[in-house]
């Protein structure tokens, strides 16, 4: 399966947590009051992401996009003579 790339040139700005969700006793179940949690700007330039979070004085970390490894495969590949294991289901 392979992801496809529309939006991937968006920036987005999303909060961390502020602290660790509380577990509830009885159900496991994890809850949060911080609803920055929910928050995820998007933006088309870096440039436009960092002017905003520093006009509103929000600490900010940058993590630029990195290219992923192309795997190129074909279904023909499953019988191929070269193939180093023998393919079954």
């Amino acid at each position: 399966m392979q992801s496809g790339k529309a939006g991937a040139r968006r920036w987005l700005l999303e909060f961390e947590p502020g602290r660790a969700p509380p577990t509830e006793l009885l159900m496991g179940w994890t809850s949060s009051a911080d609803t920055n949690e929910q928050v995820r700007l998007a933006f088309d330039s870096k440039e436009q992401a960092l002017a905003f979070a520093r006009r509103h004085a929000i600490p900010h970390e940058v993590y630029e996009p990195t290219e992923p490894k192309r795997v190129i495969k074909a279904y023909s590949d499953n019988f191929a003579f070269r193939r180093k294991e023998p393919w079954s289901h």
